[in-house]
């Protein structure tokens, strides 16, 4: 059967309930027939721009703006799968924090490391990623991400790196999707103060925990390439 272009899908939102991917056209099935429908691929609800740090990516999310408010779609399996990230989730949470709060650098180590994807909900954030593989040839080095809620977007985190970030807003809701969960005799952090941008925080509020990292050059990493 010849597919059906269409021309307005609902200002191009995929409703994952009623059609089936089947390799680049979407089978939509009913009682007593079936056609087949173009679609666009769930892929363009998502951007992925990479840092220059090998493995980390910020997805840029597509924002749907109509007369009720907006619509934005913040993961797809299969759109993720294709744009390299492939990781199973097996915890999620968020945090509520206030201005001029830092958290980080954290991370956990082997046989419970993670990758993360963090987001920031509500609020203004510069977001942190510094590079802890031992054998990379980025090393020690950082990006940051400015996020938002104004503008949707996402940080990927691999396993090998710390992360934290500096609230720059009245409060900022983060939320976090995790490979692994929780466990606190690997959790860890170095001090965020070991790295340049430390310079740049305007009175960083921290938590005791966080203080007492240990600094960068005297951390020995598990974590390689």
């Amino acid at each position: 059967m010849k597919a059906t272009p269409v021309s307005k899908f609902y200002k191009g939102l995929w409703m994952p309930g009623l059609c089936k991917h089947t390799g680049g056209v979407f089978l939509r099935t009913h009682t007593n027939r079936a056609s087949q429908i173009s679609l666009p691929s769930p892929c363009f609800m998502f951007e992925i721009k990479p840092s220059t740090l090998s493995g980390c990516s910020e997805i840029i999310f597509k924002r749907l703006d109509d007369v009720r408010g907006s619509f934005t779609k913040t993961f797809h399996v299969e759109a993720f799968e294709r744009l390299g990230i492939n990781m199973p989730f097996k915890e999620e949470y968020f945090t509520w924090s206030h201005k001029n709060v830092f958290r980080g650098m954290h991370f956990q180590h082997p046989p419970k490391a993670i990758a993360k994807m963090v987001s920031c909900m509500y609020g203004r954030v510069t977001d942190y990623v510094v590079d802890i593989r031992h054998n990379s040839a980025t090393y020690g080095e950082w990006v940051a991400f400015e996020l938002d809620h104004l503008n949707p977007s996402m940080v990927f985190v691999p396993e090998g790196f710390a992360h934290g970030f500096y609230v720059h807003s009245d409060t900022a809701l983060m939320q976090y999707k995790v490979s692994d969960v929780f466990d606190p005799v690997c959790d860890n952090g170095i001090a965020y103060t070991s790295f340049s941008f430390a310079k740049s925080l305007p009175q960083p509020v921290l938590s005791d925990r966080d203080k007492a990292f240990v600094a960068f050059k005297d951390y020995k990493s598990p974590f390689a390439l």
